[in-house]
């Protein structure tokens, strides 16, 4: 009842592959990579709640031209999401 053999394994990723397909596997990857990383911030964020006053005072303030660049880069990434999607509705379907 030890770990996983190199089979087990192989049979793990077999079954992904299936369940959510070649193409959508790294995009469920990342989602599951992201989530893991949202939930160790918040947390840690459980016990600097004492310390919250303290932490706040050390944040710096966002500079106005680091807000104009997250804007704009915000509207390019949506422009681009626009138009991989268009692009993907344009192509047809492989079977």
């Amino acid at each position: 009842m030890g770990s996983l053999s190199p089979v087990h394994w192989m049979i793990v990723l077999v079954v992904l592959v299936l369940l959510f397909g070649a193409k959508k596997l790294p995009d469920t990857a990342k989602a599951v990579g992201q989530s893991l990383r949202i939930l160790k911030r918040e947390t840690g964020r459980i016990g600097d709640e004492d310390d919250a006053p303290a932490a706040r005072a050390r944040t710096a303030p966002v500079s106005p031209d680091a807000e104009e660049r997250l804007r704009a880069l915000e509207a390019e990434n949506a422009r681009l999401r626009a138009a991989a999607d268009a692009a993907r509705r344009d192509e047809p379907e492989v079977r």
